[in-house]
């Protein structure tokens, strides 16, 4: 297996995925009463990404953009949370920026996305081919760019670039029923896609999918990390996390708060734990600085703009009387 810490230690990151528009009302309103609403980025993959610069990492998303306002709107914001933009491309014609409508609220809460046509799908071979691998130490991809061509043909393209260029890739499994013809496809597809990835995160439901059966699950992560992952971390909510890495495992548990909303922990675990591995801390340290960024955004609005600065994070840690106990 591959050893991925020199290249997670470099804390510089491309990223392949989307950026999209999120609109989010005030805390506590539901979106169908709601007279105002918040604009931000949005977009796994976009939030990953911003979350590793707010850390204090460097970061290059590689995605296409609509050639329209909301294109322009993805890309100020890019820029605006220091996210290299070299690689987002516009695209015109009916394709269109994804679009994210979720309250911030857990009682009741509703998330509407809109993915018809999305521009990020329009990523091409010759998007990826024009990446200069070997300026960064590791390439991330959330699971959604394989969704649909010819973005899957290209991101598939990429991770073999990334093998070339002696970078670790990192995968989250990212599973998102709607944006995929079939369940079927998801499960050959990303379950590929998992079989090429030196670093693999994902929830218990979507590593149950990969394995065509929730209760399969936990024993699919265990066979990724005893064949091909050198690191493979399985969430699993408020029960923490089975993180498998080196022959071994271990649990950890999760930093309890007050949550406001249910979206965006994902991508702020993912930016953490990679900070954290790139500061040199142990595994199991990185996992809980993770878990610790996710309590941090679920507890603020918004996605990209609730995830963590360093300060932020130590403020969190120095004050939170400690993650859960699951011995």
């Amino acid at each position: 297996m591959k050893d991925v810490m020199p290249g997670i230690r470099k804390n510089n990151f491309v990223v392949v995925g989307r950026v999209g528009m999120d609109l989010f009302p005030p805390p506590g309103e539901a979106t169908q009463d709601a007279a105002t609403f918040n604009a931000d980025m949005g977009g796994s993959s976009a939030n990953i990404a911003a979350g590793i610069v707010k850390l204090g990492g460097a970061a290059s998303l590689v995605t296409r953009v609509s050639d329209d306002a909301v294109g322009r709107f993805c890309l100020n914001k890019l820029h605006h949370y220091g996210v290299d933009t070299t690689h987002v491309l516009p695209v015109g014609g009916e394709a269109r920026n994804s679009l994210a409508l979720y309250e911030s609220r857990v009682e009741g809460h509703q998330s509407v996305i809109y993915r018809n046509g999305a521009a990020d799908f329009e990523m091409s071979l010759a998007d990826v081919e024009a990446v200069d691998y070997g300026r960064f130490g590791a390439l991330v991809a959330a699971g959604t760019v394989f969704a649909a061509e010819p973005s899957r043909t290209a991101s598939f393209r990429a991770f073999e670039l990334a093998r070339a260029a002696d970078l670790p890739v990192i995968f989250d499994i990212d599973y998102r029923p709607y944006s995929w013809p079939s369940a079927q496809m998801a499960e050959s597809v990303l379950s590929k896609a998992g079989a090429l990835a030196d670093v693999i995160v994902g929830n218990d439901d979507e590593f149950g999918f990969m394995a065509g059966d929730k209760s399969k699950g936990l024993a699919k992560a265990r066979a990724l990390a005893s064949s091909t992952a050198a690191i493979v971390v399985y969430k699993m909510g408020e029960h923490g996390a089975i993180t498998f890495a080196n022959d071994e495992e271990f649990r950890t548990g999760i930093y309890p708060v007050a949550a406001l909303k249910p979206t965006g922990a994902g991508d702020s675990f993912m930016a953490g734990l990679l900070s954290s591995l790139a500061a040199g801390d142990d595994l199991k340290t990185a996992i809980l600085n993770g878990s610790a960024c996710a309590a941090i955004v679920v507890a603020k609005p918004g996605c990209a703009p609730a995830m963590p600065f360093p300060q932020d994070l130590s403020t969190f840690l120095d004050s939170h009387p400690g993650p859960t106990s699951l011995d």
